[in-house]
């Protein structure tokens, strides 16, 4: 993999996670979708609950906008089992799917990345 893009703060609250996919985006003009690699891990792994309604907090919803890594074949995507049990997600479901991997596993991918942009 060339990139790796690292989500790990919660969704909502911070931009972090609207300028991650903007940069996930991005990349994917750049690169062929077997080079991207994205890694949920710690509170990144919420961005995968469905019906999420950030208008509530005044914050617009770009969750939504995640379901473009299936139009853009981005299928390289990673959450933490750690962070998912940590959270007690262990058993919810996602609106997109992602390949569940220990910590271990998550990091020994990110080392294959080039260049790693954490979100």
């Amino acid at each position: 993999m060339k990139i790796g893009i690292v989500f790990r703060s919660a969704p909502h609250g911070t931009s972090l996670g609207r300028e991650g996919l903007d940069a996930l985006l991005a990349s994917s003009a750049f690169c062929d979708e077997d080079e991207i690699g994205i890694f949920f891990l710690q509170d990144g792994v919420f961005h995968l609950l469905p019906a999420q309604q950030a208008e509530i907090i005044g914050q617009k919803d770009f969750i939504s906008s995640l379901k473009l890594l299936d139009l853009y074949e981005l299928e390289q995507r990673f959450v933490c089992l750690d962070s998912l049990k940590q959270r007690h997600l262990s058993d919810a479901p996602f609106f997109l799917s992602v390949e569940k991997c220990s910590r271990a596993e998550i990091l020994a991918h990110i080392q294959q990345c080039e260049k790693v942009l954490t979100f």
